[in-house]
């Protein structure tokens, strides 16, 4: 899931903003809506005029979401993994055999996956096992399975479950290589530099996967909307200072850049453009299984309950990807559950842009439904995953609500 204070404070890689849907072509006589407390009353919105936009220079639509609770099709709720050192990324034995885990990325699963994976591998070839498995048919464990059967490798997967029952199809699913990866007291150069190399090798991946069929991975705009009232900073109590890596990545993302009054239609002081990377997790993990099996690649439903279970598999070289599930596995107690609820709406295919607005509100216009998502105190530290319903229709509601306040600034066209 987005780590979301990173996101916010990040104004080139994840500075993401706002929202939209098409009015209604019908002329109404409904009454405006009320002015909010200490603002002149706004103009009455005019159901011709539509939303638009200055891109390059061009004034182009930009067509509302929907936002209605009775629209959500999906809600859930996963627990992040996050590690203060990192994630785990080493060798241990156990007994005959050599465990090289690869878990606890935080926010940042999808998006360092094939770097991960690739650090990963070259501990495996150390032990110079030709037959290897893998636990777990996450994201982290496809990706490091599918390494490893392109280094020559004959690969086995071993899960309790797979796509779509595990927890990481419940991701946001935006690049976002700085999410809860680590403190700001834990980020030795060392760690940094690992951090840079995996981000680099996955950003360069993700660049050969634009365009296949299904559109795993698309590039898209957003907007970053901030209102002069600042930010809830309650809402991120108790979590630890994060660093903010994102500028050794420079060279690979636009910067965007902060739009003018008249240039755009959103009623607030601040709004920024960027560009970043959406992966379609559907489109995406169908794709990554899909690759597996076609390479030769198995896959053995089985549950782990304790490390003997794993002595117990023919194969003597083990990737560990399991995840949260690596606090229980392993007793390591070092992983910090980091809860995330999101939802979807049914899909709008118009919808091509995302949306932060202050750190109350992301939306991100994936293939498979747009995706809203909104913070709460309590997260860091919490394995619930009870889904809110309450709390996604307030999530709902306050789209709605800015919805409707750029309708109610758009100017009535004679």
């Amino acid at each position: 899931m987005v780590q979301r204070r990173d996101f916010l404070k990040s104004a080139g890689i994840a500075l993401a903003s706002a929202s939209t849907a098409a009015v209604s072509g019908a002329e109404t006589k409904a009454p405006p809506p009320a002015p909010h407390a200490g603002t002149p009353e706004a103009a009455p919105p005019c159901a011709h005029v539509q939303p638009s936009i200055i891109v390059d220079g061009v004034r182009t639509p930009l067509p509302l979401v929907r936002a209605q609770p009775d629209r959500i099709i999906a809600l859930t709720v996963c627990t992040r993994p996050f590690r203060e050192h990192g994630p785990r990324i080493e060798k241990q034995r156990l007994g005959r055999k050599t465990i090289v885990h690869n878990y606890g990325h935080g926010g940042s699963g999808w998006s360092l996956s094939w770097g991960s994976a690739t650090l990963a591998l070259r501990l495996v070839q150390e032990t110079r096992q030709e037959r290897i498995a893998v636990i777990g048919c996450g994201v982290i464990g496809l990706t490091s399975a599918l390494v490893a059967q392109r280094a020559g490798m004959k690969v086995r997967i071993y899960a309790k479950e797979r796509f779509p029952d595990v927890r990481s199809t419940f991701a946001t699913g935006n690049w976002s290589p700085n999410s809860r990866f680590c403190t700001r007291e834990a980020a030795t150069p060392e760690l940094v530099a690992r951090w840079e190399e995996m981000a680099r090798i996955s950003f360069r991946t993700y660049q050969h996967l634009l365009g296949l069929p299904g559109n795993p991975i698309e590039w898209f705009d957003g907007y970053y909307l901030r209102d002069g009232n600042g930010f809830g900073a309650d809402l991120f109590a108790g979590e630890p200072d994060y660093p903010n890596l994102e500028s050794r990545l420079s060279d690979l993302m636009p910067g965007g850049e902060v739009l003018a009054p008249g240039t755009h239609p959103f009623p607030v002081p601040f709004v920024r453009r960027y560009t970043n990377m959406i992966f379609n997790i559907s489109a995406y993990s169908r794709m990554l299984m899909a690759d597996f099996l076609a390479a030769g690649g198995e896959i053995e439903t089985r549950e782990f309950e304790k490390p003997e279970d794993i002595a117990r598999l023919r194969e003597k070289t083990v990737i560990n990807a399991t995840g949260y599930g690596a606090r229980a596995l392993f007793g390591d107690e070092s992983v910090i559950p980091v809860r995330g609820q999101l939802m979807r709406l049914i899909p709008q295919p118009e919808v091509r842009y995302g949306l932060a607005y202050n750190d109350q509100l992301y939306m991100l216009p994936r293939r498979d439904g747009i995706v809203l998502q909104s913070p709460a105190p309590g997260d860091f530290g919490n394995e619930d995953t009870t889904p809110d319903r309450a709390g996604a229709e307030r999530t709902v509601q306050m789209l709605a609500d800015l919805n409707q306040r750029i309708r109610a600034s758009l100017p009535c066209a004679q």
